[in-house]
């Protein structure tokens, strides 16, 4: 594949560029007329992104892809010494958790380890990923003096980053005044609101963040197992609950809370607390547990072995292309451990072994609706199936 050639002098290189967190800040950089370059190791993605393809569903996003590819303030490298021309570079990559949940913090920092040879004193550095707390001032330590470490997470839901850049205040912290500043100069040309916080006070922003909304998923779901054991609709309480009273306007619907960041950031939370984070693993008990719900509710009335179950919905939430830690596959594997046969269906994520929904509707006895894409609002199932539909966006014939 052919290199993009790189200018010498770029204003953000951001590394994992090509990413759901990169790529939509690259191109809403761009688009305010910043020479960006998105730095990353993945080709195919390349590939398309250089073509102004988006890899993924980023909605609002192509048409401003196509025009800053076209007048050349975006640009794509493999190169990893690209991040040398730029006056601030911005870290998007992903930071992994081991198989017990606990950050791989050494691996983060080995990856500042090996690019410093390519920084300044002068440059800006962007923790754009969500770190564990004290992450950036070991990164400071590490490279000594190459460049200004700020910290700026994001807190965006994904599938509609174009969208909440403009609209979300934008928390800014770092290690240094010239960090802070430098840091909310260049946000503030995207973002409608910056907000100065220390090191740690952003840290724990961004855990706590995602951990309330999983912990509030978890409320839900635990309050559906309970009207359901009781024989009543857990939406018709929820409605009863909200209707003009604000107190509980909060409370979610249930279902399936999953993808990439919940549960991590919940359980990097627990792990910084020593594992002490009680309402986090009673959270993740609930919402990882749901699934085994659905299944063991499924077994009091059906011999599994002899039943065909249909999944709607692949993809970790609804209307995006994304199944990361979606749970819809964990509620698969689990039938499929009862002998169940199972149909796999979604609007958007592509798999040879998917089927359309209505060959899933056609062929299974029993259906699961597990992401409420919007295909499926309004969908008709015939009444001889049985539905399972946390969402309530399907309807009998």
């Amino acid at each position: 594949m052919m290199e993009d050639k790189i200018d010498d002098k770029l204003d953000v290189v951001i590394v994992g560029g090509l990413g759901h967190v990169g790529l939509p800040l690259g191109i809403a950089f761009a688009d305010k007329g910043l020479k960006v370059c998105l730095c990353d190791i993945d080709k195919k993605n390349a590939d398309l992104v250089k073509k102004g393809v988006m890899p993924f569903i980023e909605y609002g996003a192509e048409p401003i892809l196509k025009k800053v590819i076209k007048n050349g303030k975006l640009t794509v490298s493999l190169d990893i010494s690209a991040i040398s021309k730029a006056q601030y570079v911005v870290i998007a990559i992903g930071t992994p958790v081991d198989e017990y949940l606990n950050p791989k913090t050494r691996q983060f920092l080995e990856f500042f380890d090996d690019i410093k040879k390519y920084l300044n004193e002068d440059q800006i550095i962007i923790i754009r990923s969500t770190v564990y707390p004290h992450t950036c001032q070991q990164i400071l330590n590490l490279l000594n003096g190459k460049g200004q470490i700020s910290y700026c997470p994001e807190r965006i839901v994904q599938g509609y980053a174009i969208k909440e850049l403009k609209e979300l205040p934008q928390i800014v912290a770092g290690l240094s005044d010239k960090a802070v500043e430098e840091a909310s100069k260049l946000f503030s040309m995207v973002s409608l609101k910056i907000i100065r916080t220390s090191m740690g006070e952003a840290e724990l922003v961004k855990l706590f963040s995602n951990a309330w909304r999983y912990i509030q998923f978890a409320v839900a779901n635990q309050f559906y197992m309970i009207s359901h054991n009781f024989g009543v609709d857990y939406d018709k309480v929820r409605n009863a609950m909200r209707e003009g009273y604000e107190r509980a306007h909060s409370l979610p619907s249930a279902g399936f809370a999953a993808g990439p960041c919940l549960l991590k950031d919940t359980m990097q939370l627990s792990a910084f607390n020593i594992n002490n984070f009680l309402l986090g693993h009673a959270a993740m008990m609930i919402n990882e547990g749901l699934p085994n719900f659905i299944v063991e509710d499924l077994r009091k009335k059906h011999d599994l072995s002899k039943t065909k179950i249909g999944i709607l919905g692949m993809t970790f939430k609804a209307d995006i292309d994304d199944i990361r830690d979606s749970l819809s596959f964990k509620l698969g594997k689990i039938l499929r451990f009862y002998g169940a046969k199972i149909f796999y269906s979604d609007e958007y994520a592509k798999n040879p072994d998917f089927v359309s929904k209505e060959e899933l509707i056609t062929n299974s006895d029993v259906i699961i609706v597990a992401v409420p894409h919007s295909a499926y609002k309004g969908l008709v199932i015939p009444q001889d199936k049985e539905v399972i539909d946390l969402w309530k966006v399907t309807k009998k014939e």
